[in-house]
């Protein structure tokens, strides 16, 4: 019994037990966690060689930006984490491969190699990197399945500061800009919310769950087809566009009819 006693008071003894704890600790995440690259590249990929193809067309087309192993370069960052969705947003959407350096990539078509394989391809390499949000399921942005008034609620709430009531878009500082969201596809409206691309944040599952994105979804869907009963939308920039509007137009009317009448009194003179 003494023995036990003095080997537990050894110096050596606390560091030991905190050694085993931490080990335990490990090995028991290890076991419950989950083989995310794996598991994710499944989910992003429907083919057992797509890792390997999208490889292929990273060396290609994205390495000499974000580096051999996509650990990220001075000209752009990493990609190990981000996921597949972030990897399918950007170059479905022609954002990616970028033309220039600016300040915000803008949407343009895509390139010629990026069919919907290659993108899928180019998707399951970057998940297997790193794990990250997946590409969302047909169901999951199924706009017939959200709800429209529920979905407008939480996009006044977290939307109009930058991209307006109906989704137009608007400026940003530092040349940035919240790109109007009628090109985009439902897709990519979710993958947007899900990884934040340019300067937009992250609405992750805990901040908006999957069926409150599909809701917001369905509303942005949906206020496209509206008609504008005032008559030209001008964009449906808002407030700004119309005054302008008023403006050049009232003034320009004013200033003709005063010409006009002048002009009508000489010659009545």
């Amino acid at each position: 019994m003494n023995s036990i006693t003095a080997r537990r008071r050894h110096p050596l003894a606390r560091v030991a037990v905190v050694a085993l704890a931490l080990g335990l600790l490990g090995g028991g995440y290890a076991l419950a966690a989950p083989n995310g690259s794996t598991a994710d590249a499944a989910i992003a990929s429907g083919k057992a060689d797509d890792v390997a193809q999208g490889k292929s067309l990273f060396v290609a087309h994205c390495a000499s930006c974000h580096g051999m192993n996509a650990e990220g370069t001075k000209k752009a960052p990493t990609l190990i984490g981000v996921g597949a969705a972030a990897v399918n947003f950007q170059v479905s959407s022609g954002r990616m491969p970028a033309a220039d350096a600016g300040p915000q990539a803008p949407r343009k078509p895509r390139a010629e190699w990026a069919t919907d394989e290659a993108v899928d391809q180019l998707s399951a390499y970057v998940q297997s990197l790193g794990g990250g949000p997946t590409v969302p399921s047909a169901e999951q942005v199924d706009p017939a399945k959200g709800d429209p008034a529920k979905g407008g609620e939480l996009f006044r709430a977290n939307c109009i500061q930058c991209h307006n009531f109906v989704g137009a878009g608007g400026a940003l500082t530092y040349g940035k800009y919240a790109p109007p969201l009628n090109p985009a596809t439902p897709t990519q409206i979710y993958e947007a919310m899900a990884t934040g691309p340019q300067a937009m944040p992250v609405f992750n599952d805990s901040t908006i769950t999957p069926e409150q994105k599909r809701d917001m979804i369905a509303y942005i869907t949906h206020v496209r087809s509206q008609v504008d009963p005032g008559g030209s939308g001008l964009g449906r920039i808002g407030p700004v566009t119309e005054g302008l509007v008023a403006w050049v137009v009232g003034l320009s009317l004013l200033i003709l009819a005063s010409i006009w009448i002048t002009a009508k009194k000489r010659r009545a003179a």
